[in-house]
C-alpha cells in the first residue's frame, strides 16, 4: 500500500495520498498543488482520483486543479445540492456507499454531516480480505480528540448541523475499534475545540478518550459542542464562496517577479498594492515603508494574513536577504490571497538606501510598560489575543480586541491616547500595531514578548 500524509503549516491542515499498485488517489490537497505531482513523479505513480471531504473554510482547495493537471477523477460529495454552498463546477458526484478501487484497496464513501450539511468521510478498505476498514480519513468531521464545529453556516443553522453531527458520530458505532483516523486537521486550526496533538489515532482510542464521543444524550451534545467553538474567523465565509466557485487555476505560484525600486513603487501607486512586509516585529519596528502591513514569515503566516490583508487589492511583498519569499507566497495562496504582483528587489535595504521615507514603531519591553502604567500618563493597553487567551489572565485594565476584528473596530479605540498593544508574544501585536499605524493612529508602541514575558516576570494578571 502507498502512504503519504502532509501538513500545510500554520493551518494544521492535512492532506493524504493513499492507493497501490502504481494508482493513488489524494485527498484534501492544499493550493501549491507540486507537492503532490512531484511526489507522484519521483515514485511513478498514476493520481487516480482528487477527493474533497467537504466545501473547506479555512483554505483554498487545491483539488480543482490537481485534477486538471493530473488528469485525475474530481470527486467530491453529492448533498451539497439545496444547501447554502454547493459545487459550482464539474465534478463526479459520490454518494453514500460508492467505492473508487485502488489496486488491492477502495475508498468506501460514508456521508458524516455535521461540520458542514455535505461532508463526507473516506473509508480505506481492502475487499479481498474484509469488509471491515482499515482506515478512516474523516476531514472534519471527527479529530483526535474533538470534533468538527457545526457552526460555519451561521445562526439559523448550527442547530441542525450539531444535531446531524451527533447523527453521524452514531454511525461510528458499526465501525471496528483497530480502525485507524486520519483526521483533516490537528491541533492548532479553529476547525475544532480541543484537537490533540498527534496527527493519527484509532477508533479505539477516540471511543475511550474524545469527550464528544461519550455524550450519548443529542440535546447535552448540541450543548457541549456549541459552547465549545473557538472564535469565528471573518475569512471563513470568503473561503466557502471561493471553494464553492471553484478556485481560481495558477498553473504555478505568482508573484516570483522581484521588482527593482523604481517599478515597484509605480506598480505600488498604480494598482494600489497592499505592502505586506515579512520580517520579524523587531526588524519592522526599527524601520519599514509607511503604510506597510507586518505579517511576519512564521508558521501561521497563512491564517493572519488571511484575517488582516484586503482580498480584493494586489499584494506586494517586502522582506530582506533571510526571508523565504516562495515560501511566502505559497502561504498566501493557501487562503486564496492569489493576487500576488512580486516582491522589492534587494528587500527593505533597497529602500533604505534610496533614501525614501521610512516609518517607525517604537518597541518596549513588559517592564517598561509596567513603568508606564505606574505613571500619572493616560494610555491605552490594546490586548489583540483571542477570547480564550483574554480570559486566562491579561493585564489589568487592558482592552480587548481580538487581532482578527481590528480592521473593522479602529474606532473603538480611544481617540488620540497613546496605545501600547499586547498579545501572545509580539507577533500579532506587530500586526496590530502595523494596522494602526496604517489607519492614521499615532502614538503606537509594540510590546515585545508579550504576555509570556509578563507572565514570566511574574507581574499581576486580571482573569475572567
Amino acid at each position: 500500500m502507498i502512504f503519504e500524509s502532509f501538513e500545510a503549516p500554520g493551518l494544521s491542515q492535512y492532506s493524504y495520498i493513499v492507493g497501490d499498485a502504481g494508482t493513488i488517489a489524494v485527498i484534501d490537497p492544499k493550493r501549491d498543488i507540486d507537492t503532490y505531482l512531484q511526489f507522484a513523479d519521483r515514485k511513478g505513480l498514476r493520481i487516480a482520483y482528487v477527493l474533497e471531504t467537504h466545501i473547506h473554510a479555512d483554505f483554498a482547495s487545491g483539488a480543482r486543479e490537481l485534477a486538471a493537471a493530473s488528469g485525475a477523477e474530481l470527486c467530491l460529495s453529492s448533498y451539497d445540492k439545496g444547501e447554502t454552498y454547493v459545487y459550482r463546477f464539474e465534478h463526479r458526484a459520490l454518494k453514500d456507499g460508492d467505492e473508487l478501487p485502488l489496486g488491492a484497496y477502495s475508498l468506501r464513501v460514508l456521508h458524516t454531516p455535521g461540520h458542514t450539511p455535505e461532508h463526507i468521510s473516506l473509508l480505506l478498505v481492502e475487499p479481498g480480505r474484509s469488509a471491515e476498514p482499515l482506515a478512516m480519513f474523516s476531514g472534519d468531521f471527527l479529530f483526535i480528540g474533538s470534533v468538527g464545529r457545526p457552526d460555519l453556516l451561521g445562526e439559523d443553522e448550527k442547530l441542525k448541523l450539531a444535531g446531524a453531527l451527533h447523527n453521524s458520530i452514531g454511525l461510528l458505532k458499526n465501525l471496528p475499534d483497530g480502525m485507524l483516523l486520519y483526521p483533516g486537521h490537528g491541533a492548532g486550526s479553529l476547525c475544532g475545540a480541543g484537537m490533540a496533538q498527534r496527527q493519527e489515532s484509532t477508533l479505539g482510542y477516540e471511543r475511550q478518550t474524545n469527550p464528544f464521543l461519550q455524550i450519548e444524550d443529542k440535546d447535552a451534545f448540541v450543548k457541549q459542542v456549541l459552547g465549545s467553538v473557538p472564535e469565528f474567523p471573518d475569512y471563513y465565509r470568503r473561503m466557502k464562496q471561493v471553494n464553492s466557485a471553484g478556485p481560481e487555476i495558477l498553473n504555478g505560484i505568482p508573484g516570483a517577479k522581484h521588482l527593482p525600486l523604481r517599478e515597484f513603487q509605480a506598480v505600488a501607486k498604480e494598482k494600489d498594492a497592499v505592502l505586506v512586509d515579512l520580517r520579524r516585529q523587531e526588524a519592522f519596528g526599527g524601520a519599514h515603508i509607511p503604510g506597510s502591513l507586518n505579517v511576519g514569515l512564521a508558521p501561521n503566516l497563512s491564517s493572519w494574513a488571511a484575517w488582516v490583508l484586503p482580498y480584493d487589492r494586489p499584494i506586494l511583498l517586502i522582506g530582506d536577504a533571510q526571508t523565504n519569499l516562495e515560501e511566502a507566497r505559497r502561504a498566501l495562496i493557501r487562503v486564496g490571497l492569489d493576487s500576488i504582483l512580486g516582491s522589492l528587489r534587494g528587500g527593505i535595504g533597497a529602500w533604505l538606501e534610496s533614501g525614501s521615507k521610512q516609518a517607525h514603531i517604537p518597541q518596549i519591553s513588559v517592564q517598561e510598560l509596567r513603568e508606564v502604567l505606574n505613571s500619572p500618563q493616560s494610555a491605552v493597553v490594546l490586548d489583540v489575543r483571542s477570547p480564550g487567551e483574554w480570559k486566562s489572565g491579561h493585564v489589568e485594565g487592558a482592552m480587548h480586541i481580538p487581532g482578527g476584528e481590528l480592521p473593522k473596530r479602529l474606532n473603538d479605540l480611544p481617540a488620540e491616547k497613546p496605545v501600547y498593544i499586547i498579545c501572545g508574544s509580539g507577533y500579532r501585536s506587530s500586526i496590530a500595531s502595523s494596522i494602526l499605524e496604517r489607519a492614521g493612529r499615532r502614538h503606537v508602541t509594540n510590546v515585545n514578548g508579550g504576555m509570556t514575558a509578563w507572565n514570566n516576570q511574574k507581574y499581576p494578571v486580571a482573569k475572567g
